[in-house]
């Protein structure tokens, strides 16, 4: 059965889609089936895999609005042929979404009913978030069984986790059982910044094993990466910052096989 996780946080320019691109190509190349699915309108994550957002046959948007189903709409990234992943990608039509959803039924289960038929294809589906607390937002949740939070080690991004954790509580009380948070990870790293040192032992002492062992530094192929519509971990792989996704996405491995309980949803 696919594990299902949505990479969020409602905070803008914190990594989600770089979070959320690099981790599928990365569990792919260590032999992980994967589904990747875009629900932020901009497409970036659809873009850094390699597929044309604008040539799209069907998207995201046609799966919840049930156009057509999930397998008619996924397509397999061209960026990496020798460990090849899937992609649930979107586009501008997407932005309607939000609108057209709030009169269907089970507006917020569309995403996990499409999913429905499909755990057995995949190890690992990824969800890439918008950086809003919305609708689409909460059909990622519903869908998942657990949260990925990339974090900046910022004062401000520690402010704005609370409000994260209170969405995934409500959504666990009332909506989706399933879902707990599976770690927080820290993003665009940089050591030589004696802050960053500091929030990163706070989140270690306050969060404790909540907190991922992997950390992401700032990497300028990271950011170089998109442009050539690649995942960083492709496009160059010696770099700190793609073999820092490696090691993440080895860990979510790790910590999948742990048969733990979704037990509180609070990191705390």
């Amino acid at each position: 059965m696919a594990q299902i996780y949505c990479v969020a946080n409602q905070k803008g320019g914190v990594g989600k889609t770089t979070t959320s691109v690099n981790l599928t190509a990365a569990l792919a190349k260590i032999g992980q089936r994967v589904l990747l699915i875009d629900l932020d309108p901009q497409g970036n994550a659809t873009m850094g895999c390699g597929v044309d957002k604008r040539k799209l046959e069907h998207s995201v948007y046609d799966v919840l609005l049930g156009s057509c189903s999930l397998e008619q709409a996924v397509v397999t990234s061209p960026a990496s042929p020798a460990a090849p992943f899937q992609v649930l990608g979107a586009n501008r039509d997407l932005a309607g979404a939000e609108v057209e959803l709030v009169s269907l039924e089970q507006r917020e289960k569309r995403l996990k009913n499409a999913l429905q038929g499909v755990h057995a294809h995949y190890d690992f589906v990824i969800i890439d978030c918008p950086p809003s607390l919305g609708m689409l937002t909460l059909n990622g949740l519903c869908a998942a069984h657990g949260v990925v939070v990339p974090m900046l080690c910022e004062y401000y991004a520690l402010e704005g986790l609370t409000d994260l954790v209170n969405t995934i509580k409500q959504v666990h009380a009332n909506l989706n059982r399933d879902l707990k948070i599976i770690g927080l990870l820290r993003v665009m790293f940089d050591a030589r910044i004696t802050l960053q040192q500091q929030v990163s032992q706070q989140l270690k002492n306050h969060f404790g094993d909540k907190v991922f062992e992997a950390i992401i530094p700032r990497n300028v192929r990271l950011a170089e990466a998109p442009s050539y519509g690649l995942p960083g971990v492709l496009f160059d792989p010696g770099a700190k910052g793609s073999k820092a996704f490696v090691a993440f996405a080895q860990e979510m491995v790790g910590r999948t096989r742990v048969d733990a309980p979704a037990t509180a949803v609070s990191p705390s």
